[in-house]
């Protein structure tokens, strides 16, 4: 069976701004990137279990489909153990610090996932440069279409904290916004805690906490604020059983909240 495709990017209105991007929901680890990791079989199903935001894809389509008008979707179909496409690719990436920068060395446990020595040039050059330029691309697309973008980052994290993370001691909320100075004006972060606060309350919501930050090309990044950007990360046991198990019926309670902010965001100008 032929490896899948890393991403995909899914149509949405033609002239709709808003990019819903889902970069840490599949399992799929090519058969040569495989051969690099340490973990027996067994092993790195567990990791993927705990590392994987899980049914976050299923989430983004299910919002697509209701919402009033269809955002663009950009979907990575590739585990975030091939690279991360989130992190920045040198030393500005402080997940360095536990082995988890572009390319992970270490697992959410900090236990070993590829030997010390490992060169992660190739897996940058085949699969993060890629990604980004397409992602870039993406973003582009939108501000020619519509005249801005607004990426809406869809993430998920488990409920208990696990070792890998350095910022884990802090509240925990049913769903976490994640914030950049530039790149979140209020009326972005404001839309979405009304939406996901008449979903899980308002006392539900919260700020920048376990996780903090925004994905935003780097291209744009810090530069360009016709660029507006929010991660959403929503904690795994209000939609599914942990760690890795299936959804269940709060996958369509979050699905309404996030095509409300996708239809809100088809008329507000934020930035």
């Amino acid at each position: 069976m032929s490896d899948p495709q890393p991403f995909t990017l899914v149509a949405g209105a033609a002239d709709s701004p808003v990019l819903l991007h889902v970069p840490h929901g599949s399992r799929r680890i090519p058969r040569q990137v495989r051969e690099g990791i340490t973990l027996d079989d067994a092993a790195l199903e567990r990791e993927l279990d705990h590392i994987t935001d899980a049914h976050t894809a299923e989430l983004a389509a299910a919002a697509a489909e209701i919402a009033p008008a269809t955002p663009w979707r950009f979907v990575n179909n590739l585990s975030r153990l091939v690279v991360d496409p989130e992190r920045f690719p040198d030393e500005r990436e402080e997940m360095l610090a536990v082995g988890m920068g572009a390319v992970y060395t270490r697992t959410t446990h900090r236990g070993p996932l590829r030997p010390p020595e490992a060169d992660p040039g190739p897996l940058l050059e085949a699969y993060f440069h890629p990604y980004a330029a397409a992602m870039t691309a993406a973003v582009e697309s939108r501000l020619a279409a519509a005249g801005r973008a607004v990426i809406i980052d869809v993430h998920s994290y488990p409920a208990a904290p696990l070792p890998y993370e350095l910022h884990g001691t802090g509240p925990r909320p049913p769903v976490c916004l994640g914030t950049d100075p530039f790149h979140t004006p209020p009326e972005l972060l404001a839309a979405a805690e009304a939406a996901f606060g008449g979903r899980v309350g308002r006392g539900g919501v919260g700020r920048d906490t376990p996780f903090a930050g925004t994905y935003v090309p780097l291209r744009h990044y810090g530069t360009d604020r016709r660029v507006t950007a929010l991660m959403i990360e929503i904690r795994r046991d209000t939609y599914m059983s942990e760690p890795g198990g299936p959804a269940g019926p709060g996958l369509d309670t979050l699905a309404g909240a996030l095509a409300e902010l996708v239809g809100v965001l088809e008329v507000l100008e934020v930035g």
